[in-house]
């Protein structure tokens, strides 16, 4: 069922604050490869595609609650490294809290807009069901690249495989028909690139 907008403005808060409590909770307690599900943009890009696509119903609401999510994620999840290891609560409204939110402003545009788009027909349909893969596909490129990084723990090949695993069962799940999947898949590579890009250019800043 289409939620209306009472129930989704008083969702969105609710899960933005689950979502950055939990991932603390998830990083700290699960173990190595799959803790870094919980260390993972894709992981709060594909949280913020799920609100688009359940709220369903105008991209700008889409758009706005996944917004909404993300922000408040942002200092909950220091809320829990303060709660739970005793980290300074001050990181709650830090320089780095703040870039993060500013990235979730745009993480929650794209990610929002793409869950309401994959409900769509039409290239917008393809589009919004490749955006959950691109963003673990591009995230197994990042691992990708610390296989040999001595800095970076061994077995970085596990988190490889579960992104790129994890991406393909994405657009299985969410395609409504097989040629809309393979369509997916293939349109889900340049994204991953596109996302890519960006991030490289946003640690250049």
């Amino acid at each position: 069922m289409q939620p209306d907008r009472r129930t989704a403005a008083l969702v969105t808060p609710v899960a933005g604050f689950l979502l950055g409590f939990l991932d603390f909770v998830w990083i700290k307690w699960v173990p190595y490869p799959f803790a870094e599900l919980g260390n993972s943009t894709a992981t709060w890009a594909i949280a913020a595609f799920v609100l688009g696509y359940w709220i369903r119903s105008g991209w700008l609401r889409a758009a706005l609650g996944a917004v909404a999510l993300l922000v408040v994620a942002v200092p909950s999840y220091y809320v829990a490294a303060a709660l739970l290891q005793g980290d300074s609560l001050a990181a709650v409204w830090a320089p780095t809290s703040l870039v993060w939110m500013l990235f979730g402003v745009l993480a929650g545009t794209v990610f929002g807009i793409g869950g309401a788009w994959a409900r769509a027909t039409g290239w917008r349909g393809i589009l919004g069901t490749a955006l959950p893969a691109a963003a673990l596909f591009e995230e197994a490129a990042r691992f990708v690249g610390k296989v040999e990084d001595p800095h970076y723990p061994s077995g970085a090949e596990w988190n490889i495989a579960i992104d790129a695993a994890l991406g393909v069962l994405a657009v299985v799940l969410i395609g409504r028909s097989n040629r809309r999947r393979a369509l997916a898949l293939v349109a889900a590579l340049p994204l991953a690139l596109v996302i890519f890009v960006g991030f490289t250019l946003a640690g250049g800043f």
